[in-house]
């Protein structure tokens, strides 16, 4: 079973090849709720939980927000793995290693947060 559970805008993915796909459904879901569009959100949630499969430790917990204020909207996703994400400079020698990058690219900015007692949230912010 990949979903471990599941609320209005989070969800709890257990760490298996299919939870970037399931992370990219449930962003497709949320986004079209709220009237926007979902392609780079749907690659930069894809590459996020990619790298807490590949990097982290334990459940993935990805969370959506809209703020309809600024008119972004804000990607999340945790785990409790020590490691921190690095954008690398590009080295197309390589069949991996891009992820961030794409997220970079697409976000309007994005980040770090350690958490309390071990693990890490990626955040990015997207244009709505």
């Amino acid at each position: 079973m990949v979903m471990l559970s599941e609320t209005r805008d989070m969800l709890i993915l257990d760490p298996t090849p299919q939870a970037p796909e399931v992370a990219r459904q449930f962003l497709r879901t949320r986004f079209a709720r709220w009237g926007l569009d979902d392609y780079d959100g749907q690659l930069v949630v894809s590459e996020l939980v990619t790298n807490a499969l590949l990097h982290g430790a334990g459940a993935i917990v990805v969370r959506v927000f809209q703020d309809e204020h600024s008119c972004l909207s804000k990607v999340e996703v945790t785990d409790k793995g020590v490691g921190r994400p690095v954008l690398r400079p590009p080295n197309y020698a390589l069949s991996s290693g891009r992820g961030l990058s794409i997220v970079a690219a697409l976000a309007h900015a994005w980040g770090v947060r350690p958490l309390p007692g071990g693990g890490k949230t990626v955040w990015a912010l997207l244009p709505g």
